[in-house]
């Protein structure tokens, strides 16, 4: 098992086949500096390859979830040349990417509001339940900036319409219309967050470990592929689950009317 106390400003906590990682900067609402996005990134890497983990949680310390960038970062990132912008910005990006791809499911517990490259964080998870006094904006346009690590991830969840809006806007809007829009699945007292973070953990681990990986891999996939291609990488994919371990226990289970071996 990899090493995960040394971050200054993450927590990685590891129980029962699940990894609770928690933005630990409360007293800056948990924005984002390079150190933060560093930690992240290494975390999440480190949790592909952690086979006793089958579900990760995403949540922050304190009043906030993420407040988007740092000012002091940001006072730093103001004087740096276009290389240097250029590299910090494709960190970003590469984060972003690496949850969205990643191979264990994704839950974000929002604990509260989320602003800017806070909304991009949250949005690259698979599931999103949300405390339903948190309020979430795209303000970048408001600093002379654009959301543009972000925005494929905001898009892919409300769609091109709602995205222009708040980003043209920059708005802040209520957890509840971002359970209109789709920007997260629940909008919920946080007395039921995590009664719900807790049903969906324990629905996950009762599937087959290896369909959860492949059907997050499917849909990245689907999106990319076009047709008739498409055709011929779903036939391929159900082919070979069908006649996988696991695939086989599953539908014997079922057809024998048991539990599989893997709940």
């Amino acid at each position: 098992m990899a090493n995960y106390s040394d971050y200054e400003t993450i927590l990685v906590e590891l129980s029962n086949k699940v990894a609770k990682v928690t933005l630990n900067r409360p007293d800056v609402h948990n924005a984002f500096n390079n150190i933060l996005i560093n930690d992240l990134y290494d975390a999440f890497d480190k949790l592909r390859l952690e086979e006793n983990i089958r579900v990760i949680v995403l949540t922050g310390n304190g009043k906030s979830f993420c407040a988007g960038a740092d000012l002091n970062w940001m006072k730093s990132v103001i004087n740096y040349s276009y290389e240097q912008n250029y590299e910090e910005s494709l960190k970003l990006a590469k984060l972003m990417y690496l949850i969205f791809t990643h191979p264990k499911p994704v839950i974000a517990r929002i604990n509260g509001s989320a602003i800017g490259g806070g909304v991009g964080l949250m949005s690259v998870c698979d599931i999103l339940i949300a405390n339903e006094d948190a309020k979430f904006g795209l303000s970048e346009v408001k600093l002379g900036l654009v959301p543009a690590a972000i925005s494929p991830f905001v898009m892919s969840r409300i769609g091109d319409a709602r995205a222009r809006e708040l980003f043209i806007t920059g708005e802040r809007i209520t957890a509840k219309l971002a359970e209109n829009l789709n920007l997260v699945n629940y909008a919920l007292p946080m007395s039921e967050v995590d009664k719900m973070v807790e049903e969906k953990v324990n629905l996950i681990l009762n599937n087959g470990p290896e369909a959860v990986r492949s059907v997050k891999e499917m849909i990245f996939k689907v999106t990319q592929i076009k047709f008739p291609e498409i055709q011929t990488y779903t036939a391929e994919l159900i082919a070979k689950l069908r006649l996988s371990a696991e695939g086989q226990e599953g539908m014997n289970a079922f057809l024998e009317k048991r539990k599989p071996k893997w709940s």
